[in-house]
């Protein structure tokens, strides 16, 4: 069984952030759960565009306000509490927080190691099998 509090997370090397965003990861590929899932933050006024070539992402949003699209589409989705969204086609997108911090928690398959950053296409790079 695993437990953890998100104040045992904050400040060690499963706390990590970029510009625009905070992610907080609660569960990694060493847990041996198969998925990872992470509390993240968006940053008010932010906006990042991603694309998870090599994972599948599906984000609930709990707090704040922001809204999401595909990059190639002209429609915007809000977000808000009790929403959620799902990469299921590596879509590249659009997501920014409008009127508070936006706070998501994410599922990542195949789980993130740890310290994935956003590389230069917004994506994190492959996953390493060892």
């Amino acid at each position: 069984m695993i437990v953890t509090e998100l104040k045992d997370i904050l400040g060690t090397d499963r706390d990590v952030s970029g510009p625009g965003w905070n992610s907080r990861r609660l569960l990694l590929a060493s847990d041996g759960m198969g998925f990872s899932l992470t509390d993240t933050i968006i940053k008010k006024g932010a906006v990042l565009e991603l694309k998870y070539s090599h994972h599948l992402e599906a984000c609930y949003c709990i707090e704040g306000k922001g809204q999401i699209k595909a990059f190639e589409d002209e429609t915007w989705h809000f977000l808000e509490p009790f929403t959620l969204y799902a990469l299921d086609q590596h879509d590249r997108h659009l997501v920014r927080a409008t009127e508070a911090d936006l706070r998501l928690v994410c599922v990542f398959n195949p789980p993130l190691s740890g310290r994935e950053v956003h590389r230069e296409d917004g994506s994190y790079a492959p996953t390493v099998s060892g």
